[in-house]
């Protein structure tokens, strides 16, 4: 069995499963470029503060450490630690010390982070259904939804 793993990896894709995976990249980056867009004209940080505020709003005590944040995320976050700078000087962020360690701290949200979050989700939601819901059946959509599901487990397989 474990000839036929290596064979299997040997082989050059389909010119179906080139076809598939070149227009997942595209179709995802042409769907994060519009909601951005929106986003921006809208005054609007970017999705990236969003997913943060996201992340924190639904923890139970509105904490997480900036490990879970990076984690959680739904976009790449390379420097995490500056992101957090930025939203923390906006006062939608504070950093407070971690319960029985001075060295780690916990990122927790403030009030205006909630206020953000809410406001973005008024043209963030819309922008998805716009860009998804408005080509897609909710079939289709489950489809979709699904096959995409199926390509996150055969990664941690």
């Amino acid at each position: 069995m474990k000839g036929f793993a290596v064979a299997q990896e040997l082989q050059e894709p389909s010119d179906a499963v080139t076809d598939a995976w070149v227009r997942l990249i595209r179709a995802g980056r042409a769907v994060v470029g519009h909601i951005e867009g929106e986003l921006k004209g809208a005054g609007f940080p970017p999705l990236s503060w969003y997913d943060v505020l996201l992340h924190l709003k639904r923890r139970p005590d509105g904490r997480s450490s900036p490990r879970e944040i990076e984690d959680a995320v739904l976009f790449e976050q390379y420097n995490l630690s500056r992101l957090l700078d930025r939203m923390e000087s906006d006062g939608l962020v504070c950093r407070v010390p971690y319960p029985g360690d001075r060295r780690r701290q916990l990122v927790e949200i403030t009030e205006a982070g909630r206020a953000l979050q809410r406001r973005m989700w008024g043209v963030y939601g819309p922008a998805i259904n716009r860009s998804i819901g408005g080509k897609l059946s909710e079939e289709e959509a489950e489809q979709l939804a699904a096959l995409l599901l199926k390509l996150m487990h055969s990664e941690n397989a």
